[in-house]
């Protein structure tokens, strides 16, 4: 499988960057591995429509269009506010993709894991494979363990960065035994821990079970800027000057925090940063 491992050089530190992107052309990054086993399950199901979540920028609609119009699946996309008289970059993608998008109020997003508003999507959709947004439940978590290689065994530490924790709880899944994953929040709220540990009960089938893994994961959680898709002209300048000495494209949702909390660690074990793809979301900010 086609992946870039580099060792990086940068403000005085020296780390390997395993880049996701060039998994695949259009829908590389860690969303390849989390849809890979939902789209298997949803043809073994016996469907031929997937139905999924996000906003206007989704790393994961953008990848969920690209992969289902590849594998021959019929895509829907519900996406968070009301319908903008001019598409996003990724919105554009997705209906040139074949994605329908379905465009839903803030409030109405908020219900979308409730019962009630399943069965709403169906009355008016038909039916569908649910996947969540960004294809974060067991099927994902599974993908996500198939991220690290071989080459990557010798890697004391392996950092990622966190929306849902899925990627990471498949990370944590498959270290060996000297190794620790560390995972940086996009998020403030200080619940990302909770949310890694709860894919990885859901995963390994019990809650005990994912107690044993409680040593084997930290979580970064003042690494996120003022928030999801927060940035500041500190963050901007990282992602630049990273590009300018190193040729890597970094943005600033999730892959530029990660390196930023990286660069501040104390560590002197060998560290692998995993660069989860998402440059396409660039197009959102005014860099």
């Amino acid at each position: 499988m086609p992946t870039v491992h580099k060792t990086i050089q940068y403000q005085g530190k020296e780390f390997e960057i395993k880049l996701l992107d060039f998994i695949h052309p259009t829908y590389g990054g860690n969303k390849f591995y989390k849809l890979k086993y939902n789209l298997e399950q949803a043809r073994h199901a016996g469907r031929d429509t997937i139905l999924t979540f996000g906003g206007a920028w989704s790393n994961h609609i953008y990848a969920t269009a690209a992969a289902c119009a590849e594998n021959a699946f019929k895509s829907i996309g519900v996406i968070r506010g009301e319908e903008p008289k001019e598409y996003s970059a990724t919105l554009r993608f997705a209906k040139e993709k074949g994605m329908k998008l379905f465009f839903v109020s803030r409030g109405e997003y908020r219900e979308k894991d409730e019962p009630f508003f399943k069965a709403w999507l169906r009355d008016e959709l038909g039916s569908f494979y649910l996947i969540p947004e960004g294809g974060s439940n067991f099927y994902g978590v599974q993908g996500c363990t198939e991220i690290l290689g071989k080459g990557e065994r010798q890697c004391d530490e392996i950092w990622c960065s966190c929306g849902t924790g899925a990627t990471l709880a498949g990370i944590i899944l498959s270290l060996q035994s000297n190794q620790k994953a560390i995972g940086v929040s996009a998020l403030k709220g200080g619940f990302m821990r909770d949310e890694v540990t709860k894919h990885l009960a859901f995963a390994l089938g019990s809650v005990e079970a994912a107690r044993e893994y409680s040593d084997r994961f930290e979580i970064v959680d003042d690494a996120h800027f003022g928030g999801y898709a927060k940035t500041t002209p500190e963050l901007i300048d990282l992602i630049k000057d990273f590009k300018k000495e190193t040729g890597i494209q970094l943005e600033p949702v999730y892959t530029a925090k990660m390196i930023w909390a990286l660069l501040r660690s104390h560590s002197k074990s060998n560290q692998l940063a995993i660069h989860t793809g998402g440059v396409q979301g660039l197009a959102g900010f005014a860099l």
